[in-house]
């Protein structure tokens, strides 16, 4: 590489890594996914809009050709690769047999439904479904029959647990069926790719490759996946952590997608089956699995999702009535063959359609199909453009209306009601009496409401009974009429005060609540948020260290309770 194109290279990886941290932050805090925010990054610096605003710059910092653009390119293939592994360590096989017969019928019925409107409507009418000129019809059929058929793992999983549906029956069954279309779909769209011979394939006829795939499939769900098994523990035994583990996983992570992309079959393929192979295993820690998410997740997945807007001008090829069929279809395939599953079991119908709304999450999934599907010319732009548009819309709408289906409240968080007024990181008080008083000034302030009605009637509710809790946790609560809010003061008492706690441990951190006299049902919600915030140890110290707001909201975060 020459001089100027070096500096091309960290100049674009830089400003794009940036920006796609940046916008996905703030997708994260307006409570939706952060590959929603790096993907309107990449819009945002790509040709759609920094291409048009100011061409010269786009070019400098993104030249389209060049030793740059190809190490730029080949690191978001890398990106895509690492991003698989990590959706496939999500897999967990076992909970796909636990489930039964519903699981099963969701699983299939929800597969082959849309599989087969997908297939019948591009096969049917190509040309509304937004094939290239030219294009092979059987392959874009089976394509778009796989594309409208797979759902989105890290998607649906995130959005039960953001409506406290994950560890539900609902939960289990949808899980356990997203795994089951994620293995189908992927090994789909595996043979799809040897069809139309996207590699060389080391000289396999198409039924080498095929044959080749199936048995890749079938050793690492089964022997690899043993073999992984019982390595592990002698890894994490005699190898340094986290840095042997991380290196023996991504390193078979590597060599898994370069034998896929040997027999003919794309990388990511043989990555998401790692995946599968090594997050199977019950000795795989916790923290190492996080480890992993945490790093591909904030490094490699923001430069592919990112770089998406980097190749396509979503204004330029924005077809209206493309995208609406896209839309409608994949819709209406996910929502009746998942829906209708669940209710040939004996389902309800309202938590059949719930079932049905989560299963039509596309996300991340959709776009990289989309992705790679453009880069073999399967597709062209345009439809990518309404692939993409449908992906992040289906998973955009699946929160809200299986909470408006289910009439579920969100979960509630204590933290979405602290404010900095509300935060006292130097408790000067003595005694659980004056620690209250003193929360309810803060939360007066924080809330505008009255600090002597708040302090009374949580000393009231103390006198009644103590609001200590173990592990150094007290929170002194109250119900007061007219609130239309709840309000919080988080107080630290590092000496600690006695707020007579069943293992006499005196409170280090102190939580004022008070509710409206309404929300019972709330109120408890939030004490069950807060007790569970503060159960572990290392959460609580960190919070103990904040010396202001935005360190505590760092330490929440770090705690998993923000």
């Amino acid at each position: 590489m020459t001089h100027g194109e070096t500096f091309a290279l960290f100049l674009g990886l830089g400003v794009i890594l940036a920006g796609a941290r940046l916008l996905g932050e703030v997708a994260r805090r307006l409570g939706q996914a952060a590959v929603l925010g790096e993907i309107i990054a990449g819009i945002l610096l790509g040709p759609t809009v920094l291409g048009r605003l100011a061409p010269a710059s786009f070019a400098t910092i993104f030249p389209q050709q060049g030793a740059s653009w190809t190490v730029l390119d080949g690191m978001s293939t890398v990106a895509v690769a690492l991003f698989l592994l990590v959706a496939g360590m999500e897999v967990d096989l076992s909970r796909m047999w636990r489930q039964g017969r519903t699981a099963a019928a969701v699983s299939v019925a929800g597969l082959l439904f849309p599989f087969a409107l997908g297939l019948g409507a591009a096969w049917m009418a190509p040309g509304l479904m937004g094939m290239s000129a030219g294009g092979d019809r059987l392959h874009f059929a089976l394509f778009m029959a796989t594309a409208l058929s797979i759902s989105a793992l890290p998607v649906i999983a995130k959005t039960l647990m953001d409506l406290n549906l994950f560890r539900t029956d609902i939960g289990m069954v949808v899980i356990a069926a997203a795994i089951f279309q994620d293995l189908a779909g992927w090994i789909s769209f595996a043979v799809v790719l040897s069809l139309i011979g996207t590699g060389s394939g080391a000289g396999f006829s198409l039924g080498g490759t095929v044959v080749a795939v199936l048995a890749f499939t079938l050793a690492m769900l089964t022997v690899v996946r043993w073999l992984f098994h019982l390595a592990l523990p002698y890894v994490q035994a005699y190898a340094s952590w986290p840095g042997g583990v991380l290196g023996v996983i991504l390193s078979a992570a590597l060599l898994g997608a370069a034998f896929t992309e040997w027999i003919g079959v794309h990388a990511i393929f043989g990555s998401f089956l790692v995946g599968v192979a090594v997050g199977d295993s019950s000795h795989l820690r916790a923290r190492t699995r996080a480890t992993i998410e945490q790093f591909v997740s904030f490094v490699f997945a923001p430069l592919f999702f990112a770089g998406i807007g980097l190749k396509v001008d979503f204004v330029a090829h924005f077809q209206p009535g493309l995208v609406a069929v896209v839309l409608v279809i994949a819709c209406v395939g996910k929502l009746i063959g998942a829906g209708f599953g669940a209710r040939l079991t004996g389902t309800p119908w309202r938590e059949s359609a719930a079932i049905g709304l989560a299963m039509n999450s596309r996300g991340a999934m959709e776009i990289i199909l989309g992705t790679l599907a453009l880069q073999y010319a399967l597709i062209d732009q345009p439809l990518f453009v309404a692939l993409v548009i449908m992906a992040l819309t289906t998973s955009l709408m699946a929160g809200p209306l299986i909470q408006r289906v289910l009439a579920r409240p969100k979960a509630r968080r204590f933290v979405n009601h602290l404010t900095v007024k509300g935060f006292v990181p130097h408790l000067r008080a003595g005694d659980a009496e004056a620690a209250i008083h003193e929360l309810a000034a803060a939360a007066a302030a924080a809330s505008g409401g009255d600090a002597g009605r708040f302090a009374d009637a949580a000393l009231q509710r103390e006198c009644s009974m103590p609001t200590g809790l173990s592990n150094g946790l007290a929170v002194p609560h109250a119900r007061l009429p007219g609130l239309s809010a709840p309000v919080v003061a988080l107080g630290l008492a590092r000496p600690g005060i006695d707020f007579s706690a069943p293992d006499g441990r005196p409170a280090e951190v102190v939580v004022l609540l008070i509710t409206g006299d309404d929300e019972h049902a709330g109120q408890l919600d939030l004490l069950a948020d807060i007790a569970r915030t503060f159960a572990d140890e290392a959460a609580r110290e960190l919070v103990l260290k904040a010396r202001g707001y935005t360190e505590l909201l760092a330490a929440l975060r770090t705690a998993g309770a923000g």
